[in-house]
């Protein structure tokens, strides 16, 4: 006999049957699976298992069996996290996709490699350090000295190193721990000594006076991705520099006139046309100005007056017209927001938002103010320090993007091995030509518009933490090396290079370059990369910039713009809103997959998505739900033979073909980089058709009494066991199609039901559809 009530004998651990005339009792499955599903007792284990076991390393699989030699690589450099902190929720969400790559291909045969690192990030862990010096000790990195303030930041580091590396282990990511890589590291310095010195002996890199974005506060330059716009309202003053000057400007910053050396008006203009290639000299505020009218096709002359007032010191646009038209520059405000002595004596000295009030208080006494009103404004301000950006002319070092050289090798089509092309044409034609594709492929009409229009890279920085720069001076002697000159007297740069330098060499400073490694030979150019799209031009354009100049390649194949992670309203995260959501006690709470299921559904490429609790507690049930499809159908096929000829009944071959279309959806959905409709696809299959309606409609087929069944015995079929190969086979395969997204609580479920022998779910095959 056996029970006939699922309910009423899942409260047993036996099975009773009538073996012989005698009674037999046995357990009929793991006992864990009689208890509620709990991610706790499983997780740690699960991944510690994969990672004893060697499934993370594509070697260790090639050598076990799990992926054939000659299988084509398939190869992610993870997007590596700053030092500077914890994971947060958009950590959480490109680790989760990115693994859900990588488990996916790995499944499929591909020699997979996903290399974890992560990023000193220089100005951010510097200011962090800072921060904390003074706060605990009162005192600033000038008080320790260089060497002992890098100590202090070192160690800093790699706590916070050790911190985020354990975060990343508890989302499941599975990665080659065996070759992590950090931007400062031995072998990533090597790495960055030799392409500066590789790009200066080209002529790329160049030092030299340009505007640059100024950090007052942080006393350093810093890249337009730390500049963060606010937007206020700020005063528009409409203005002349003198009762004779013909011709009226408008500004929000008055204190920057002093050092104006010209006024720009388009060419057709023919309000001022007469006035074109003039020069006046003119007392204004204070100082003596020089003032020539210029012609200057950009000038758009409806709006406001038609006229620019150009201050070539402190503008990157009027620097570069400047440059056009041959004018020169004055230097009206400092390294600390101030007014130099070139700003004439009224405002030399005062701080800049002194000098605008005193210079409009003399506007005003002078009846030179023709209007002021209030307008929306973007303000420039550092990230890391909150200061107000001072655009300045600085001594720097830089790289050019528009000086030709000659490329040795090319594998870019449009560009050829031996001729001549520039880094800004590498960057435009690896994507134009198709070679690197974008997903969502919208994102590569932003990445376009961006080359066209850059500028020089400033890739020098006033700080103490990072790459310090490979060049040596002695007297008017310069020296750029990998390795420091021999002899005395040479004195290194102070400077370092923006982070961003190392970060774009990271798909091939990873693989061992500069050396010719095994690992760059079979896994370089890398599949895919995954980022946020705020990053990019700063970083997915120079990375095409970096591996076209070193290697003559593409660093990838595919750029998967990932969107930002809001909260359960949509709103961005933030410590005044107290909205975050902490990945770590999200996983404490529901469990991992539950988490990463939450990131995925209603994630699609290039969009923000909503992520609260109700979300994740959604797929905590999910995986409730799950781990008691799988009791049930361990408990009902606990004596199939899964080797026994088997003939279907029509109901059990219309479910096995509706997996079939299932597998097909999800597979093709995967290969569009559309997870979030795999993801939820599964989610529906598997809750309410699989258990909603096929398990439910099992339930009278799977009874031992024959009698109850309509046709037990038509055409043949035994249809108890139709229904239990079915269910097997649903089983097996719906927990290899949800493996790359839900990883944990699947992989104990088919630790469980596995046969002897088996490997485990994440080195199991991809599931394909059956004639």
């Amino acid at each position: 006999m056996r029970f006939t009530d699922p309910i009423n004998f899942l409260s047993h651990n036996f099975i009773i049957c009538l073996v012989c005339s005698k009674l037999v009792i046995y357990i009929s499955m793991n006992e864990k699976l009689l208890q509620p599903y709990n991610p706790k007792e499983h997780e740690e284990d699960i991944y510690k298992r994969w990672e004893e076991e060697g499934w993370f390393n594509p070697e260790k699989c090639i050598e076990k069996g799990a992926t054939k030699a000659d299988a084509l690589p398939f190869t992610i450099v993870l997007p590596p996290p700053n030092v500077t902190g914890v994971a947060h929720a958009g950590h959480a969400a490109r680790v989760t996709t990115e693994d859900i790559m990588i488990r996916w291909k790995r499944m499929q045969g591909y020699r997979t490699l996903w290399i974890p690192g992560t990023d000193h990030a220089a100005i951010a862990t510097q200011s962090k350090v800072e921060k904390i010096l003074k706060k605990e000790e009162n005192k600033s990195r000038h008080d320790l000295g260089r060497e002992e303030f890098l100590k202090k930041v070192e160690a800093f580091a790699k706590e916070s190193h050790d911190t985020i590396a354990n975060q990343i282990r508890r989302l499941g990511a599975s990665l080659d721990w065996s070759r992590e890589a950090y931007t400062l590291d031995d072998k990533r310095n090597l790495g960055v000594r030799t392409a500066f010195k590789r790009m200066y002996d080209a002529g790329l890199i160049y030092r030299g006076h340009r505007i640059v974005n100024w950090d007052p506060k942080g006393q350093t330059v810093i890249s337009d991705d730390e500049v963060v716009h606010i937007e206020n309202e700020a005063k528009l003053y409409t203005f002349r520099y003198s009762h004779d000057f013909p011709i009226p400007i408008a500004t929000t910053r008055p204190e920057t006139k002093v050092g104006d050396t010209a006024v720009a008006v388009h060419p057709d203009d023919e309000r001022y046309s007469e006035y074109v290639g003039k020069t006046y000299e003119v007392d204004f505020a204070g100082a003596k100005l020089s003032v020539k009218v210029i012609a200057e096709q950009s000038i758009d002359k409806d709006f406001g007056t038609g006229a620019l007032g150009v201050t070539p010191a402190h503008s990157m646009t009027d620097w570069e017209m400047a440059e056009r038209h041959g004018i020169k520059s004055v230097q009206v405000i400092n390294e600390y927001a101030k007014m130099t002595d070139e700003a004439g004596g009224i405002v030399a000295g005062m701080k800049v938002l002194e000098a605008r009030e005193k210079i409009v208080e003399w506007l005003k006494e002078n009846n030179l103010l023709e209007k002021e009103e209030t307008i929306a404004n973007n303000l420039s301000t550092a990230e890391r320090t909150g200061a107000t950006i001072e655009p300045l002319p600085k001594l720097q070092w830089f790289i050019d993007v528009n000086k030709p050289f000659t490329i040795p090798h090319s594998e870019i089509e449009g560009i050829k091995s031996g001729e001549k092309t520039t880094l800004k044409e590498i960057m435009r034609k690896a994507v134009e030509s198709g070679a690197i594709k974008f997903v969502p492929e919208r994102y590569s009409v932003n990445y376009l518009n961006w080359v066209n229009n850059l500028r020089d890279w400033c890739i020098s920085r006033q700080l103490w933490y990072g790459h310090r720069i490979p060049v040596w001076y002695k007297g008017e002697e310069i020296y750029v090396g990998v390795e420091a000159p021999t002899g005395d007297g040479w004195t290194q740069d102070e400077d370092t290079l923006d982070t961003w330098f190392s970060s774009a060499l990271w798909t091939f400073s990873t693989l061992g370059w500069p050396e010719d490694t095994e690992d760059m030979r079979v896994y370089h150019p890398t599949d895919v990369l995954e980022t946020a799209y705020e990053i990019l031009t700063l970083w997915v354009s120079r990375m095409v910039m970096m591996a076209g100049f070193h290697l003559g390649t593409i660093p990838y194949h595919t750029v998967y713009i990932a969107g930002l992670v809001r909260d359960g309203q949509g709103r961005k995260f933030s410590k005044s809103l107290g909205n975050g959501v902490d990945p770590i006690e999200t996983i404490e709470n529901y469990g991992c997959d539950s988490l990463r299921m939450a990131l995925i559904v209603g994630a699609p490429p290039g969009a923000d998505m909503k992520l609260g609790d109700e979300k994740v507690k959604a797929y905590k049930k999910f995986s409730n739900k799950l781990w008691n499809i799988a009791r049930f159908v361990m408990t009902e096929t606990d004596d199939l033979n899964p080797h026994a000829p088997i003939v279907l009944s029509e109901t059990d071959t219309s479910a096995l073909s509706r997996l079939n279309e299932v597998i097909e959806s999800t597979t093709a959905h995967l290969e569009k980089f559309n997870f979030h409709l795999a993801s939820e696809e599964l989610y529906h299959y598997v809750w309410h058709e699989f258990a909603d309606k096929y398990i439910e409609e099992s339930k009278e087929r799977l009874r031992d009494d024959p009698t109850s069944q309509d046709s037990f015995a038509e055409h043949g079929v035994d249809n108890r066991k139709s229904a239990q190969h079915t269910l097997r086979a649903i089983m097996n395969t719906s927990l290899k199609l949800l493996h790359p997204f839900m990883p944990f609580v699947t992989e104990a479920i088919w630790n469980i039901m596995k046969k002897e022998g088996d490997k485990m779910l994440i080195v199991s095959s991809w599931p394909s559809p059956k004639e």
